[in-house]
């Protein structure tokens, strides 16, 4: 499948197979097709070796485009035919944001582990309900926050932070500017009871990668700004964020995330990261490096005591995730991502959108 750099819905990185199972020793199906970031996490299962059987959504047209790229997969006649299916082992969905807690609960009530697309829930209420699912069926709750989980650069930058290259973090700073692409988006993408605003949204990339690099378990919003300052005919659209963060540890994080991407970029968004620690800094520049000749991103850059380094990412690291969550459902453990760290992310993000303070001019109809 070509990538397609300039649409940020329908990027879907494409990696080497590295299989860590046997055609049919994990098998799983996919669900809810509504955001594109579904065959990112296809590609990812399958080149980690897992088998994808059945694929469902009531859109006849969705269903018949999943199929041109996983002529593998099943159309499924239901939703319930997954779901009671005794081989999936595990959905694989991308569903409207606030419809993926209340279908995580019922995939995991169905004996099932769930990989769920970013942002998780829209409300504390769904995520009380997760996590309470959780508990009684034994089952995994996973997320795909593909802007660490699916960058190689990012990848890097964790190794070297695990090793102590840069000492110990104690601030992350990230931007996770998008381009908007209006006339090609969903209805239910400006309606915020359905997308649960900017902070909560691709907020949610950010606030992980936050908890990840610093190694913080628990983290308190401290403060946090949305607007919508270019886009009155979608009143409810948040079109910027900011954020605030201080962890239980004492490290802080602040981010800005927005849709005001210019044509003029070649790809959907300069998403970037600045990881300092006591000994140096990391910059991730993530999809590109403005005005260079070089297509792609994964530019990774450190400074500490000795010296300046760069690094291009770009087939260095794989995708290991993916691999370990497939072996994390079949052993049990938590390998790839603890639940509580997805649970955690997910929880700072719907806190930040609650407490956000509205920055919008005058729009009628801003909610």
């Amino acid at each position: 499948m070509k990538l397609n750099a300039a649409d940020g819905m329908n990027y879907a990185p494409v990696g080497e197979k590295k299989a860590v199972v046997k055609p049919g020793e994990f098998v799983f199906s996919a669900a809810r097709l509504d955001h594109g970031h579904i065959f990112g996490m296809c590609n990812a299962l399958t080149e980690a070796g897992a088998t994808l059987k059945y694929v469902w959504d009531p859109d006849p047209e969705k269903v018949a485009h999943f199929l041109k790229l996983y002529p593998q997969a099943t159309p499924a006649a239901s939703e319930d035919q997954v779901l009671q299916d005794p081989e999936t082992m595990m959905v694989a969905a991308a569903a409207v944001t606030s419809e993926r807690g209340p279908f995580g609960v019922k995939v995991m009530e169905h004996g099932k582990d769930y990989f769920t697309d970013k942002a998780p829930f829209t409300t504390m209420a769904q995520l009380d309900r997760a996590k309470e699912t959780v508990r009684k069926t034994g089952k995994k709750y996973m997320v795909y926050y593909s802007e660490r989980l699916h960058v190689e650069g990012a990848i890097l930058a964790g190794y070297m932070v695990e090793a102590g290259e840069i000492g110990k973090v104690v601030q992350v700073m990230g931007v996770g500017p998008h381009r908007l692409g209006a006339p090609n988006r969903p209805g239910w993408f400006f309606v915020k009871e359905k997308y649960g605003g900017i902070l909560c949204d691709i907020g949610s990339h950010q606030i992980e990668q936050y908890l990840f690099f610093a190694g913080e378990k628990d983290a308190r919003v401290t403060s946090s700004r949305i607007a919508n300052y270019a886009n009155a005919a979608y009143p409810e659209l948040d079109d910027f964020g900011d954020c605030a963060i201080t962890g239980a540890n004492g490290t802080t994080n602040y981010f800005r995330v927005d849709w005001f991407t210019p044509n003029g970029l070649r790809t959907w968004g300069d998403g970037r990261t600045l990881i300092l620690g006591t000994d140096g800094f990391i910059e991730i520049r993530k999809y590109i490096d403005l005005a260079r000749e070089k297509e792609g991103g994964n530019h990774v850059y450190l400074v500490n005591g000795s010296g300046e380094k760069y690094v291009d990412a770009t087939g260095v690291t794989g995708y290991p995730f993916f691999g370990k969550l497939i072996l994390d459902c079949l052993n049990r453990t938590e390998e790839a991502m603890t639940q509580d760290h997805a649970f955690k992310a997910a929880e700072l993000c719907l806190q930040a959108q609650e407490k956000a303070v509205d920055l919008t001019p005058d729009v009628p109809g801003r909610k």
